[in-house]
């Protein structure tokens, strides 16, 4: 358990701003800075992150939070877990009570795959710099290849011995139990052994966003035509192949600041090309580029490089996987590599800004060199040449730009000496049925979902009655707590002023009203028991607040561009701010909820006196239209404060 001096230290630590940029592009917008949601797609950035209030909140999805929240989310980490991360970012020493054997057992499942991951990667580390055979084996094919040691620690390169259970004893004789070998994929057990996948091979670990090891690539290195040449981990609960990308965490701050991103095949194209000095780039891994692995970059850029070898009939095959970058929104460019290099050679024999020079002078936009090449295999045969013209409008097609798709049209058919007109047709049909397609996927009742913005805040339950009322209390109260609102004389005749978190907190408890919402609830008795002690909670209590409920509500309602008050009014060249206008918005927004909450127990009333009716129970009658006649002479009460209005 971590103490809160400790807490508060990490929570002071962690400025918003610098722990997201870690994991998102983000642009200076005004006081706030803006980006892409790392946590659903989309195409116009509606993440906000504010500085000053040390929250995020994305208008998209609606999710928001502090620094910790935004780490357990993105990292699918418990409380605990965050503060850790954290601390170890921000170099603050976490002291924690030692665990139970009961506690360790009940250790997260993830955690222990990702310790158990961490301790492999050490282990294939420490066997390619100190083992025998690792330094004969593994590091002379390094060495062989021109990779220096820094480069090789840098990306935690390391070798698993031939022997086919190394790896499986060692972690075993260390405490690591075979369920957590098997369920990350170093082991492969079977019903009278067990062996390593990895063994005789030179190892690639691949991390995620926040440098945590998640999986292994390994290359053999002997000749076998029966294994695979390169190898990686199976799919896992915390390793998806089609969600990672090699080398990006090493990468992504290059990526940002050079807002550019080189894409490559291979492990070690990414580890030469660092070596040369060129960091922002990072490898699909041999496999074709998915939508979630073009999402990773697009966090962090809008324009992508992509490296290919001179090979004509592989460049053919990649090239059809690239229409997904395109309908992405990024902005594509190709280098093809003289004949027989790969970004591996090439970069070993140029300078880092030769290498940068190459790719500069050489790099094609994707639709020009898409069409370039499809003219050079199409030729003179009409047929390929009509074949030619539906793949490349089929591309421009997915282009979310509207702008952008008439620049490329105008360019193709000059290239093409085609008619304009003619291209615009086929490329509207062609979007014209992928908006059908679009739609038939989409189920009936995913269209009748409201949009993410439209859902309820965090804390907040549907079926309470008062509930917008209530969020606009605590909304109140967590703005403007602080501020005056009403001058009253105090003693000796001298003025003195009552706050509206004072306000608010009097006239609630002088009718004996609570919030129904728990956590609107917590809030109003923490702000109570504050100003008891004669102080004035700062929102960071509440935005750091140990609840997480608490904390995403309170991110919500702090957003920059939350909905305020709509009793605002124009005065001749100036409009009134809804702080100069408290002293009508905060006695209107409780006489509202009073209102409410009579309008509720008087429905509740009814209801009983039509039992009563039934039972023919004269005294619970007579007594119940007492309560309703004084209910209903407190609703001409608040009527009149509200002026005939009820805010809703």
């Amino acid at each position: 358990m971590i103490d809160q001096a400790t807490i508060a230290r990490i929570m002071d630590a962690a400025e918003i701003t610098d722990v997201i940029q870690d994991f998102v592009s983000l642009k200076k917008r005004g006081v706030n800075f803006l980006g892409l949601c790392p946590f659903h797609n989309e195409k116009t950035p509606s993440f906000t992150v504010s500085p000053a209030k040390g929250i995020y909140k994305c208008f998209g999805c609606g999710r928001g939070g502090n620094s910790v929240n935004f780490i357990m989310e993105h990292e699918h980490l418990t409380y605990p877990e965050a503060l850790k991360y954290l601390a170890k970012k921000y170099h603050i020493e976490v002291v924690e009570k030692e665990r139970t054997q009961e506690e360790i057992q009940q250790q997260n499942e993830r955690e222990s795959m990702l310790i158990v991951l961490n301790f492999a990667q050490k282990y294939f580390a420490e066997t390619l710099f100190q083992n025998d055979e690792g330094i004969s084996v593994g590091l002379s094919y390094f060495k062989e290849r021109g990779f220096r040691h820094d480069t090789l620690k840098k990306f935690g390169i390391g070798y698993s011995p031939v022997k086919k259970d190394a790896f499986t004893e060692a972690a075993l004789n260390a405490g690591y139990k075979l369920d957590f070998l098997t369920k990350t994929g170093m082991t492969i057990a079977r019903e009278n052994y067990k062996f390593d996948r990895f063994n005789g091979r030179v190892i690639f670990p691949i991390h995620s966003l926040s440098g945590q090891v998640i999986g292994f690539g390994g290359r053999i290195l002997k000749t076998d035509a029966k294994a695979a040449k390169y190898l990686n981990s199976p799919e896992t609960d915390i390793y998806h192949k089609s969600r990672a990308l090699y080398g990006i965490y090493q990468a992504k701050n290059s990526i940002v600041s050079n807002n550019k991103c080189y894409l490559v095949e291979g492990y070690t194209d990414v580890l030469a090309l660092h070596q040369s000095g060129i960091e922002n780039v990072v490898a699909s891994s041999g496999t074709a580029l998915t939508p979630d692995q073009i999402r990773l970059i697009k966090r962090f850029t809008t324009s992508v490089t992509i490296l290919y070898d001179g090979d004509e009939a592989g460049l053919k095959a990649s090239i059809r996987g690239i229409d997904l970058v395109l309908e992405e929104g990024l902005n594509v460019k190709i280098v093809v590599l003289p004949d027989g290099e790969d970004p591996d050679s090439l970069s070993k024999k140029l300078s880092t800004s030769e290498f940068n020079d190459f790719v500069l002078s050489h790099e094609k936009d994707f639709i020009r060199f898409k069409t370039e090449l499809l003219v050079k295999d199409a030729k003179n045969d009409p047929v390929k040449r009509a074949g030619l013209i539906r793949e490349i409008v089929r591309s421009i097609a997915v282009i979310p730009d509207g702008i952008t798709r008439s620049v490329y049209l105008k360019e193709c058919s000059t290239m093409l000496h085609s008619d304009e007109k003619l291209l615009y047709f086929e490329m509207n049909k062609i979007r014209q049925k992928n908006t059908e397609q679009k739609y038939r996927n989409t189920s009936y009742r995913e269209e009748l979902v409201p949009p993410p913005q439209n859902q309820p805040a965090t804390g907040q339950e549907s079926d309470i009655q008062t509930e917008a009322q209530e969020r606009e209390i605590i909304r109140l109260l967590l703005f403007y707590g602080h501020n005056e609102l009403f001058a009253v004389e105090g003693e000796n005749e001298e003025e003195k002023y009552i706050s509206v978190g004072e306000f608010i907190i009097s006239e609630l408890a002088n009718d004996e009203l609570s919030l129904e919402n728990k956590i609107y609830q917590q809030i109003l008795e923490e702000y109570s028991s504050h100003l008891g002690k004669g102080t004035y909670p700062d929102q960071k209590v509440f935005i750091n607040h140990k609840d997480e409920g608490i904390r995403k509500l309170t991110a919500h309602l702090l957003a920059p561009g939350y909905d305020l008050s709509k009793i605002w009014k124009k005065h001749d060249n100036y409009i009134e701010t809804e702080e100069m206008k408290l002293k009508e918005i905060v006695p209107e927004t409780l006489y509202a909820f009073k209102n409410k909450k009579v309008l509720e127990a008087t429905t509740k009333l009814e209801l009983n006196l039509n039992e009563a009716v039934k039972k023919n129970d004269m005294d619970e009658i007579q007594a119940i239209q007492e309560r309703i006649i004084l209910l209903n002479n407190l609703k001409k009460e608040l009527s009149k404060n509200l002026g005939d209005r009820t805010i809703i």
